[in-house]
């Protein structure tokens, strides 16, 4: 398999964050085409070890034959909503966690796979595509009060009826099959258009994260990194749209803030168990890495440490 074009967001930034021991084992929850896994590997010395966990097949192929000759490196075929089966005896001896959300670039760029509106290709978008129904499927028999739901909350796209009930009253004649044919109607349908943003990104967003389940992988990922991660390991994620970084933004502040307990009671500060603290602020890509690789520029990369 050739090496597709793949640039890693924030690189540099997130390995730094992760890796505080260099001995250390950790998981690269978002495995993609490896450019965080080889950074993290450069920062291991022997001893240290790198679990890399994706959903796609073609990167775990991928995956299998870049590192292929490094003993640190391990490769697993999955979610990262289930790290912690992939994690096995690791469970609360993780140094560290790296999440890359979103859509890798070779995903995108690849017309057969179903993600662009800007390419033809069947309408699939799946991560996995051994499993699940495909967005053709799912566009083609979902209901159209749902279609509306899904663009709105997934999407935050303000015509969101008005979008669902063009796709319903099209599908009537003549089945989705194709990215540029659903793009087409959304299109059409949508009485606004943002300038510089395609009237179809929001909807394919929505639709995307629908079929993968993102939000809620999201979230049990979050969850079991408390489980996952030994004391003073670093939970790392990047984020690429605005509700990811709202549920990574409150989860680390509850977890900071710990149990919110009633006025009155007669209990410290330090009893108050609380189970992460943030490191830094937000890091967004500066502008030199922006003009590189412009889809760095809606990145947001927040960091966590486990609390003992």
């Amino acid at each position: 398999m050739s090496q597709e074009l793949h640039r890693s967001v924030l690189l540099r930034e997130a390995v730094d964050a992760l890796v505080t021991d260099p001995g250390g084992f950790y998981i690269d929850g978002t495995f993609g085409r490896g450019g965080h896994s080889a950074a993290i590997l450069q920062k291991l010395n022997d001893a240290g070890r790198l679990l890399g966990v994706d959903k796609d097949p073609q990167a775990v192929e991928y995956a299998q034959q870049r590192f292929s000759d490094d003993a640190r490196f391990a490769i697993w075929h999955g979610s990262f909503a289930d790290m912690d089966t992939a994690a096995g005896d690791w469970a609360g001896r993780v140094n560290g966690i790296l999440l890359d959300l979103g859509v890798s670039s070779p995903q995108l760029d690849q017309p057969e796979r179903g993600f662009s509106f800007m390419q033809d290709g069947p309408l699939d978008m799946r991560m996995d595509t051994s499993r699940g129904d495909s967005a053709a499927d799912w566009i083609n028999s979902e209901s159209e009060a749902e279609l509306a739901h899904v663009f709105k909350e997934y999407g935050e796209e303000r015509f969101a009826r008005r979008i669902a009930a063009a796709i319903v009253r099209r599908r009537a004649e003549r089945p989705f099959s194709r990215t540029l044919d659903l793009a087409e109607v959304v299109k059409a349908a949508n009485p606004v258009w943002e300038k510089g943003k395609h009237p179809a990104t929001r909807v394919f967003q929505a639709i995307r994260i629908r079929i993968n389940g993102e939000l809620d992988d999201l979230q049990r990922a979050l969850d079991q990194s408390l489980q996952l991660l030994a004391p003073g390991g670093r939970l790392v994620v990047i984020s690429f749209h605005s509700l990811e970084d709202r549920m990574v933004k409150r989860f680390i502040r509850e977890k900071e803030r710990g149990p919110q307990l009633p006025r009155g009671l007669p209990v410290r500060e330090s009893q108050i168990s609380k189970t992460l603290k943030s490191v830094g602020k937000a890091v967004k890509a500066d502008t030199g890495e922006v003009s590189e690789n412009i889809r760095s520029r809606s990145a947001v990369m927040r960091v966590a440490e486990k609390l003992g």
